[in-house]
């Protein structure tokens, strides 16, 4: 099983929509499948109970989410995706909480996807701890900013809603990461944050479009 990007051809992907498709695999070519697969890492990172579990359980599918691996602190998920023919594994690595955990979880990442509350301003404010922890173990992996629970944020006083996106936004420049705010509930901006990240590791040509219209879910790179 290799570890390492493919070069994926992009002249037959759609851009409107999205980069890959769930794959399907026929049991009698099961074997070459494996083969084939380019399994990549990506960590989740922030405080208790801001909804990573719900995020990662949307993107992956409910039954997958299920299915999850889970052991003291952390969560593990796969989702397998066909990008223009090739087999794409993202093995995704949850940190329940606990910073002990970074290690294992930050390890040969590919992505590291750093979360927090909209509704709890303190859990952003953790964010650049979690960020200097991380970069002990992995100097490489593109950040992302990940606002969860958009859908409870827009509900929010309008004062409120710019105080947490101007913090939020000077937090993901002094990161140099994406920022996305997002809602599993909704299903707001969740696959859009994975195709980012494979168009970011892939270098194929798909546009983000950038949205700092509050009461929307924010977009800034």
């Amino acid at each position: 099983m290799s570890s390492a990007p493919a070069t994926i051809a992009t002249s037959s992907i759609d851009f409107s929509g999205s980069l890959a498709m769930p794959c399907c695999t026929n049991n009698n070519s099961h074997k070459d499948s494996m083969e084939d697969l380019v399994a990549l890492k990506i960590s989740l990172l922030g405080d208790y109970h801001i909804g990573k579990t719900s995020f990662l359980t949307k993107y992956v599918g409910k039954e997958k989410g299920e299915e999850r691996f889970t052991t003291t602190g952390l969560n593990h998920m796969d989702k397998t995706l066909c990008v223009s023919g090739a087999r794409i594994s993202y093995n995704m690595w949850e940190v329940e909480g606990d910073i002990s955990h970074i290690p294992v979880a930050c390890k040969d990442s590919v992505a590291m996807l750093f979360m927090f509350d909209l509704t709890s301003r303190c859990t952003l404010n953790s964010v650049i701890s979690w960020y200097q922890q991380a970069r002990k173990w992995n100097q490489t992996a593109i950040p992302v900013l990940i606002g969860t629970k958009f859908d409870d944020f827009a509900q929010l006083p309008l004062d409120v809603q710019w105080a947490i996106a101007l913090q939020a936004r000077a937090y993901a420049k002094a990161l140099n990461a994406t920022l996305f705010f997002s809602s599993a509930a909704y299903n707001i901006n969740v696959n859009k944050i994975f195709n980012f990240i494979t168009a970011k590791i892939f270098n194929l040509p798909w546009t983000l479009e950038r949205n700092l219209t509050i009461g929307e879910p924010i977009i800034d790179y």
